[in-house]
């Protein structure tokens, strides 16, 4: 497994959590990285990407003001700080690297899926 997102876990409408994307081969270094989610039932969806340097970070709507993309190359990873949770967050969330160094939100620029994390926010 290349891509190995963490951080997932079980939180109260408010909260705040922190997911990580760790390339532990290096193999991304010069490719933008996105977060997605899916929640039971629906369709994958576009969360938040960077860009190779760590630039050009993009939101998806639902998750902008409350949710920073960030990018540490040192560590090879990526992160997602999502604060002020909603129960409409829950879902599995996947990262993965983009065919190239910079990336939106459509899924099919993204070639390396991760194994997903669960996060779960409750009312």
């Amino acid at each position: 497994v290349q891509l190995q997102a963490s951080g997932g876990g079980f939180e109260q409408a408010g909260d705040s959590l922190k997911l990580s994307c760790l390339d532990s081969k290096r193999t991304f270094s010069n490719n933008a990285v996105g977060w997605f989610r899916q929640a039971p039932g629906k369709e994958r969806e576009f969360v938040a990407s960077i860009s190779w340097n760590g630039g050009l970070p993009s939101y998806a709507d639902s998750v902008k003001g409350r949710f920073t993309i960030s990018r540490d190359g040192a560590k090879n990873a990526v992160y997602l700080q999502m604060n002020s949770l909603k129960p409409e967050d829950t879902a599995v969330y996947y990262c993965a690297a983009a065919r190239s160094s910079f990336s939106g939100p459509d899924s099919t620029s993204y070639r390396y899926w991760g194994q997903g994390t669960q996060v779960t926010v409750s009312s």
